[in-house]
């Protein structure tokens, strides 16, 4: 327990708790947004755990605010931490990349070039033929880890800075058929060398 001099003194009122209340609601919206993300993932044994915390930690936040109505400054520290919670959550999830993504590439004409650079580089790929609005296309289908997504948009742009492609989380994936998560460490080498 804080002294009582303290807990009444305006400096608490005015900084210490207020910062405490931005802090829980950065804390609690992050785990909110990496709960949601699990979820979307079918993650159903972690959700819950961060969903726990999620709550308490937002309960002790709206119990100070709740007795501290006539204090303006912890309305304006919740709304900031809400709003900052969420940029943090949002780089979180980008920087724990979870989950599987289905990327889509759109090749006019032949892609053979594209699919030797791919499965050079360890990823596995899948092509059907298509058309589009200029002619024959070959569409080209790779899941890998979202972790992995960044190293792969650089060596395609490497190979075609101007190539197209789209990428889809995909919730599950089982080994199987001519779809395969790409095998194996990514081959950083092929990144320092330009496709022939």
């Amino acid at each position: 327990m804080l002294p009582e001099t303290l807990t009444q003194s305006d400096v608490f009122a005015y900084l210490i708790l207020p910062l405490a209340i931005f802090l829980a609601r950065i804390t609690d919206v992050s785990l909110g947004t990496l709960r949601i993300m699990l979820v979307g993932r079918g993650m159903r044994f972690l959700a819950p755990v961060l969903g726990f915390f999620e709550v308490l930690i937002w309960l002790l936040a709206i119990g100070q605010i709740m007795q501290n109505l006539d204090n303006w400054a912890t309305y304006i520290a919740y709304a900031a931490g809400f709003a900052t919670g969420n940029y943090v959550g949002i780089l979180l999830e980008r920087k724990l990349a979870v989950g599987i993504c289905l990327v889509r590439f759109i090749i006019p004409g032949s892609a053979a070039r594209l699919k030797r650079f791919l499965d050079k580089a360890g990823f596995r790929v899948t092509a059907v033929t298509g058309h589009g609005v200029q002619g024959d296309v070959e569409i080209v289908f790779t899941i890998v880890r979202r972790r992995m997504l960044k190293r792969l948009g650089k060596l395609v742009r490497r190979y075609n800075p101007r190539a197209f492609y789209t990428v889809e989380d995909v919730r599950y994936a089982r080994e199987s058929g001519d779809l395969p998560l790409a095998r194996g460490p990514y081959r950083r080498r092929t990144l320092t060398r330009k496709w022939k």
